[in-house]
């Protein structure tokens, strides 16, 4: 829910805004831009963190399942998380920059540093806690299994985080070649942003399959599941540091609303870019520790049913079926999120429209005529300016997200339900496996491309261009993107777990039951989940 809203205010606030009207992003005269500050808090900080929160706890209760026959296995997830959040808060100290200058002869990379300095800082720290640790609780052979699965997890981390700054920063050449494509118009910068998300996966996925695989050889699946810890024990600096993506952007919207100068709004552009970059090495980090969250879930729920050897052949029809339809939900969800973005939308952009036409100041003079003497650079008096509702696009934002989120959370719950009595748990496991497979490289994809569209509308800011033919084709190509990097992305994360912890919920009702034995549950699951779907999505 929280993504719609963020979302649905931004691309009203932008399309009706900055490319019909032809004002700036935060001009107060807009109705949605309240919406879209507060959308900036409730998606990218209490979204973004209750999703990261739950693949911290349930990357905890996967380890400590694995692990129920050997105390020490079932004490090492905990132990490691409480000394994780103890170095989180000693990174916080090593945040800082000498860069100085007007805001725009700083060097995005010297930035960036200045934030990974403190989570660098937190992640040496829980090394050394983490050996500590391991050297207590295990033997030394044992132990030093362990302690490489949890530092290949940190590690894997810090791989896909930096590789995600890479194709979103626009130090680099992937953000620079979607502003390049904007000369020729929206089509080529929207073409090009898809092909950076698309090529940002091959490096991520190439170092989480790495890991898995290393921690697998290391310490079977308990390995795997304590690597999903280790990457998850500095979740605190991780955090703080994706939430200064929407903070710098509500310093630069309020810097904007109050008219501090220009000066400001240089400074606070730049960090509104840094905090892209790092929201969006965050989303991408989110990913990464839901595929190895989803992975211990699913050996959890492997465990859980007890079934004979070779049940689970990717040969087996069941199997293979299972591995098909659980491919496709990711697809699927994402199309219900964006849609209901577009929905929810739909309605403020209708309702900042009509503001424009209808609201009035005291001397009947329009909202649309205050904004045309704002654009022309005309100084309005306060008894001539118009002032918009405000309140009314965040009320329907709210409504909005709330309502067109019910859709995406009924097929997210009922997926996993219907295939498991339908079916059987064989078929089951194969879609649990398939819907970690794909949506783990579209989730990457999205928020990756999202994040450098974003960047290079900024980038465009900071040239001087943004009112020009190529600043108009990149706003357009963020309005693509904001949906992918902060709705639909996201929310992968969320449909991949919680159709895990369905699965490991239902486990005890599935087990030892044969193939097709409960179809009658599962078929009318099934009816319910489409119906009730057909419906929110129709009204």
């Amino acid at each position: 829910a929280g993504g719609i809203y963020t979302k649905a205010a931004d691309v009203a606030a932008d399309l009706v805004g900055k490319v019909e009207a032809g004002i700036d992003e935060d001009d107060p005269h807009n109705p949605a831009v309240l919406a879209d500050h507060v959308g900036d808090n409730v998606g990218d900080v209490a979204g973004m963190g209750a999703d990261l929160f739950e693949s911290y706890v349930g990357s905890i209760l996967a380890a400590a399942t694995l692990g129920a026959g050997d105390p020490a296995k079932v004490l090492l997830p905990f132990w490691l998380s409480s000394a994780g959040a103890v170095c989180s808060m000693g990174g916080y100290f090593f945040v800082s920059t000498k860069q100085r200058g007007d805001g725009r002869d700083v060097h995005m990379g010297s930035l960036v540093w200045a934030v990974e300095r403190g989570f660098y800082a937190a992640a040496v720290a829980f090394v050394v806690a983490a050996m500590a640790i391991v050297a207590y609780l295990f033997e030394a052979e044992e132990g030093l299994r362990v302690f490489f699965c949890v530092v290949a997890g940190l590690a894997a981390g810090a791989a896909v985080g930096k590789t995600t700054e890479y194709f979103t920063s626009f130090d680099h050449t992937p953000v620079l070649s979607i502003k390049e494509q904007g000369v020729t118009g929206p089509a080529t910068v929207v073409i090009q942003g898809l092909s950076v998300g698309m090529f940002s996966t091959v490096p991520c996925i190439a170092v989480l399959a790495s890991s898995i695989l290393a921690c697998a050889h290391l310490a079977g699946g308990y390995g795997v599941a304590i690597a999903s810890v280790g990457m998850l024990a500095t979740l605190g600096i991780t955090l703080a540091s994706d939430a200064f993506g929407p903070v710098a952007d509500n310093a630069g919207g309020l810097a904007q609303l109050a008219d501090l100068g220009e000066g400001v709004r240089r400074k606070t552009d730049l960090l509104d870019s840094l905090g892209n970059t790092t929201a969006a090495v965050g989303k991408g980090f989110a990913v990464g520790s839901a595929v190895l969250t989803a992975m211990s879930l699913l050996a959890a729920f492997k465990d859980q049913l007890d079934l004979p050897d070779g049940s689970f052949d990717v040969c087996d029809p069941l199997v293979l079926a299972g591995l098909l339809l659980g491919a496709m939900l990711p697809f699927l969800f994402g199309a219900l999120t964006m849609l209901s973005v577009g929905k929810a939308a739909g309605a403020i952009i209708k309702e900042v429209r009509r503001q424009f036409r209808e609201v009035r100041n005291a001397k009947g003079v329009p909202l649309m005529d205050a904004i045309k003497r704002a654009s022309a650079g005309e100084t309005i008096p306060a008894d001539e300016d118009v002032h918009p509702d405000s309140d009314r696009c965040v009320a329907l934002a709210a409504r909005a997200a709330i309502r067109e989120m019910l859709a995406p959370a009924l097929f997210a719950l009922f997926a996993p339900l219907s295939i498991g009595f339908a079916v059987g748990p064989r078929c089951l496991m194969g879609a649990l496996a398939g819907s970690t497979v794909s949506g783990c490289p579209l989730a990457l994809a999205m928020a990756n491309a999202g994040g450098a569209w974003d960047n290079a509308k900024k980038l465009c800011e900071k040239l001087g261009v943004k009112r020009d033919f190529v600043g108009r084709a990149c706003v357009v190509g963020d309005t693509v993107g904001d949906p992918f990097k902060d709705t639909s992305g996201p929310a992968l994360n969320i449909l991949v777990k919680l159709m895990a912890v369905t699965a490991l919920t239902i486990g005890p009702l599935l087990r030892g039951r044969a193939d097709w034995e409960t179809w009658r549950i599962g078929a009318a699951l099934l009816a319910a989940c489409a119906a009730s779907t057909g419906a929110l999505v129709r009204s």
